[in-house]
């Protein structure tokens, strides 16, 4: 079994329990982690706090070499990374390297120069002299779907604004998480900076976010558990940033590309299998395009090839887990209840092992339906018809309890622009205009507070004082 990372040494956890690393595409056991305990994240927490001082007085550019060195050291052992990406999580290997490894090396080495370039301390208004300080011990609870860019939008900014954090990884695939530690202890971050304690949302995930020495908490997950974590949270007054759960939609207006439009939305909505809280998975058409729209989206769906992370040919990998297919069939099965047309996909045991689920498209979708409202984390798209005009499309848009993403297609920029003010939501692609890892990435509503990526991301890890002189 491995160990916890705490104060710069690989440690056992006070529990002595381990947790069983699965592979989704065999349902073979891969490896065992520890189940830490509260002991474990005191532990933490205490060798956080006596290292803050000396990072926190670390000049940002020298903060930023260890984050720079960190992050050429992901790149060159990018194969092995995105390996254990595709073995413990399921994403193919292609997107496992691309985007699961090589976009948060990326993001690390935006953070290594921000250390540098962002302005801390000299700004100046009137009598006043306005500080950036880090918020201090940052306590990051992260998920399984992203395993190691996840970690790295919180990670990242938090080192190079000075704070020290305690890493809780997802115990459903943790293994990138382990490979970052090693990465860190290797290029020579001062121990107690970083921590990590793997184990059980209900007792790692809690404690760090009660930790009555933890300043701030940072989580990636579902909306239902972002609650939990702020309500826990508020009991010491500890800032909190959340990047919940999404439903995003791609609305689609009569002059756009109809072609470019649906083979773009299907990849979006069924990138990572569909396991992305940014996903576009409402299709809003309108009525007179409807019919083509959806023939559109089976023929792309239909290409989406199930089949072993590994394989050259597979373009769908696994679910990360048999609950996490289970709760996808449950929507697929509720989307039929309800009365939509399930025209593609829905099988979901399609091969021998594996917690597999077809790409699934419905048609005939409407709003406030369940499959329509809520999200499913799996590889399933809903094409829903407007008739009365763009007023329509954005009221359905804008129709869900969450405003993460979206995306719209319009045959002039202008106009796409113009509806994409009125989403209710963080980010907006237009026209297929292509994900920037150096924007603001977070939602409205009940997708979260506070921003990643960025100087947006790294300024919540700062406090901001202001000196009378």
């Amino acid at each position: 079994m491995r160990h916890l990372y705490l104060n710069g040494a690989w440690q056992a956890s006070a529990s002595g329990e381990s947790i069983d690393v699965i592979n989704p595409a065999t349902e073979e056991l891969i490896d065992r982690v520890p189940a830490g305990s509260p002991a474990d994240v005191e532990a933490a927490v205490t060798a956080a706090r006596a290292a803050l001082p000396a990072w926190s007085g670390t000049a940002p550019a020298e903060r930023g070499k260890i984050l720079a060195a960190a992050a050429e050291l992901i790149r060159e052992r990018a194969d092995q990374i995105a390996r254990i990406i595709a073995t413990d999580m399921g994403a193919p290997y292609g997107v496992a390297m691309k985007v699961q490894t090589l976009m948060p090396a990326g993001v690390l080495a935006s953070y290594a120069s921000l250390a540098e370039s962002y302005d801390f301390d000299t700004e100046r208004i009137g009598n006043s002299w306005v500080l950036r300080e880090p918020v201090g011990v940052v306590g990051a609870i992260t998920p399984w779907n992203y395993p190691l860019h996840q970690i790295v939008c919180k990670v990242g900014p938090a080192l190079a604004a000075g704070c020290t954090v305690v890493l809780k990884p997802s115990e459903v695939a943790p293994l990138a998480a382990f490979a970052l530690a090693g990465i860190f202890d290797e290029v020579g971050l001062p121990p107690g900076v970083f921590n990590m304690v793997s184990g059980r949302g209900p007792v790692i995930g809690e404690a760090i976010a009660t930790h009555p020495g933890v300043d701030m908490v940072s989580f990636t997950g579902s909306t239902q558990a972002g609650r939990r974590v702020a309500a826990l949270a508020a009991g010491t007054v500890k800032r909190v940033a959340l990047e919940l759960g999404g439903k995003s939609a791609s609305l689609i207006l009569p002059e756009a590309d109809l072609t470019t439009a649906v083979k773009a939305t299907v990849a979006n909505a069924f990138l990572n299998s569909g396991q992305t809280c940014s996903a576009w998975t409402r299709m809003i058409v309108h009525r007179d395009q409807y019919d083509a729209a959806v023939d559109l989206a089976v023929q792309a769906a239909e290409k989406y090839t199930l089949g072993d992370p590994f394989d050259e040919g597979t373009r769908l990998g696994p679910l990360v887990s048999a609950a996490q297919r289970d709760r996808v069939v449950r929507y697929i099965n509720r989307g039929q209840e309800e009365g939509a047309r399930l025209v593609t996909g829905g099988t979901d045991r399609p091969l021998e092992r594996g917690f597999y689920v077809e790409p699934t498209v419905f048609a005939g979708v409407a709003p406030g339906m369940v499959i329509e409202q809520e999200e499913i984390f799996g590889p399933v798209l809903s094409v829903i018809p407007y008739s009365r005009g763009e007023e329509e499309a954005v009221s359905i848009a804008n129709g869900t309890p969450y405003g993460l993403a979206g995306a719209v297609w319009a045959g002039e920029e202008s106009r796409a622009v113009s509806v994409a003010r009125r989403l209710r939501t963080g980010q907006v692609s237009i026209n297929g205009g292509r994900f920037n890892p150096l924007a603001p990435f977070g939602g409205y509503k009940q997708s979260g507070i506070g921003r990643e990526l960025g100087e947006f991301g790294l300024e919540e890890y700062l406090e901001i004082k202001s000196l009378q002189l």
